[in-house]
């Protein structure tokens, strides 16, 4: 599905990714761990396209196809999909004209039919009732005036509607209440499939109670310095990453 080759990145005269290769398999949920300034959300925007970072070295193949060779749009229609840690509030785009759009967007470059709006409608109320997205949220602009927990559930709808290939979560849990935390890795666990992976990106353990990864990874220094299942981030819980800061030095 993911494979990521000898990745190297950087912003501006700062290089971030040293070196990174990663595997994640179709239909498993790869959980990347790691300190503050170790890459984390740098590998998250590399993979899906944003324009600060430029890569030096490296390929990130998925299903095959070099996404490094396409910009953010294609790789979104493509499959990949991110969850942004702060959600942007976006005054004066309605909510619904948003979601209409990014869906016959994908739609349209997949070579499908555009949504009809009873269609659209239809899919948008079912998605938003099993995510707690009430009908008041999708009246308003896109996430102005949402609490933090409202911007995620947000982001996980345009997930369920989209139908990516490949989820990346990053840091999804930063600012959630335990309902909330809750109620969004419900959606994304309904989304887990044979077909798709996810990338989870995170600080603690807790998001990976509700959230159940098959492999977890250390990633410091701008590189993964160990991999193994979930057992590695209930060790990580109890002992911080003392052990792995210097190890990619």
């Amino acid at each position: 599905m993911l494979e990521i080759k000898n990745l190297h990145a950087s912003i501006g005269d700062k290089k971030i990714l040293d070196g990174l290769t990663l595997t994640v398999k179709k239909g498993e949920v790869a959980a990347i761990m790691g300190p503050n300034g170790s890459g984390k959300s740098t590998l998250s925007y590399v993979i899906s396209g944003r324009e600060d970072y430029t890569v030096t070295q490296g390929e990130v193949l998925l299903d095959g196809v070099n996404l490094l060779d396409m910009d953010a749009s294609e790789r979104a229609n493509a499959g990949v999909f991110l969850a942004f840690q702060y959600p942007l509030e976006i005054p004066g785009v309605a909510t619904m004209t948003f979601l209409k759009a990014a869906m016959n967007a994908h739609a349209r470059a997949n070579g499908q039919s555009e949504l009809q709006t009873p269609d659209f409608m239809r899919r948008v109320r079912e998605a938003a009732q099993k995510l707690g997205v009430s009908q008041d949220m999708l009246k308003r602009p896109l996430n102005v005036g949402f609490s933090g927990g409202e911007k995620k559930r947000m982001e996980i709808l345009q997930m369920a509607l989209l139908q990516p290939k490949l989820g990346i979560l990053d840091e999804t849990d930063s600012g959630l209440d335990i309902d909330a935390l809750r109620v969004v890795s419900e959606g994304v666990n309904a989304l887990r499939a044979p077909d798709r992976a996810f990338l989870v990106i995170t600080h603690y353990q807790r998001l990976l109670d509700y959230i159940k990864p098959d492999t977890v990874h250390v990633m410091a220094r701008g590189r993964i310095v160990k991999t193994g299942g979930p057992e590695l981030a209930l060790e990580l819980e109890k002992s911080g990453y003392k052990d792995y800061v210097g190890e990619a030095a």
